[in-house]
């Protein structure tokens, strides 16, 4: 234990270092002091991924229907709150859209912090997401892009939490909790077969996400160049990091709603047997369009 303790005080030493001092209005908040949780949370993420999908292998898939309408329900219901919190909080505060620093709007700026710490919270709930995937067999739902966004969130918003927990932070996840009032009660209605006709929306939602993700971008170089005393390495990484998601997505995006027509042509095409004369039907089709072809040259 110990040592546990001498290597929790190296490593947020070495955080506090590359950093700098922390945001005092946090101390003590649940799970922000230490950086080790929220590290030990995401490893024990990606093990159970890993061996999750190691234990499913040869198991059927379990349903979890009512599971994922209460789970679905309950992320909802959150992002709802977090939405509506940090309009009302933000919009008391008096904030700036094109720059809003850290310190100017007193109580307003502790309540958004507030929101901003279930905004971080619900990015280890979210967890739950993949978990879900891994014991319905959702193989193909378990991509690059999902695990490195999951993963990704819940480490850069513990960061966000004890360095910039207010101010021009505020922007993403107002946007991102609207996405997901969304997304998650496209999720929640799909559990229910008699709903999925209704379900057609779901191509709106990646673009909806994708406008999200630009949307951030411009609204976070806005403070670059109107600056009103928020970090510009904050911004900055904020930026890049935005732009990865960007790129990721855009290529879920084609991959998933932009195949190539000739792929598609392909699969439809029926399977057929007919066999004449001792070639197969195509053969002819073929061979008579050919020739009507050079009769019409």
């Amino acid at each position: 234990q110990e040592h546990l303790k001498a290597f929790d005080r190296e490593v947020n030493a070495f955080v506090d270092y590359m950093f700098g001092p922390r945001d005092a209005r946090v101390r003590g908040w649940f799970l922000l002091d230490s950086y080790l949780p929220t590290f030990f949370l995401t490893g024990a993420y990606l093990l159970c991924i890993w061996l999750g999908n190691k234990l499913m292998k040869d198991r059927p898939p379990f349903s979890l229907r009512a599971h994922l309408i209460v789970y679905n329900l309950g992320i909802t219901l959150l992002s709802l709150y977090m939405l509506i919190e940090l309009i009302l909080a933000t919009w008391e505060g008096g904030y700036n859209l094109q720059c809003q620093n850290l310190h100017s709007a007193g109580e307003a700026d502790i309540r958004v912090a507030k929101v901003l710490w279930w905004y971080y919270f619900s990015k280890v709930i979210e967890f739950v997401d993949t978990i879900f995937f891994v014991l319905r067999k959702k193989s193909s739902q378990i991509t690059f892009l999902h695990v490195y966004h999951h993963a990704t969130m819940f480490n850069i918003w513990w960061c966000v939490l004890n360095w910039i927990p207010c101010g021009q932070s505020f922007f993403g996840p107002t946007l991102n909790s609207f996405i997901h009032v969304l997304m998650y009660s496209y999720y929640g209605l799909s559990v229910i077969p008699s709903m999925r006709k209704y379900l057609w929306w779901k191509k709106y939602l990646t673009q909806a996400q994708l406008i999200q993700f630009l949307l951030t971008i411009v609204h976070t170089l806005s403070a670059a160049v109107k600056p009103c005393g928020f970090p510009f390495g904050c911004l900055m990484f904020q930026s890049s990091y935005m732009a990865t998601l960007v790129i990721l997505f855009i290529n879920f995006y084609i991959k998933t709603y932009r195949k190539a027509p000739s792929r598609t042509a392909i699969k439809e095409t029926p399977v057929t047997t007919e066999i004449k004369n001792g070639f197969h039907k195509d053969y002819f089709a073929a061979a008579n369009g050919l020739l009507n072809n050079k009769k019409a040259q």
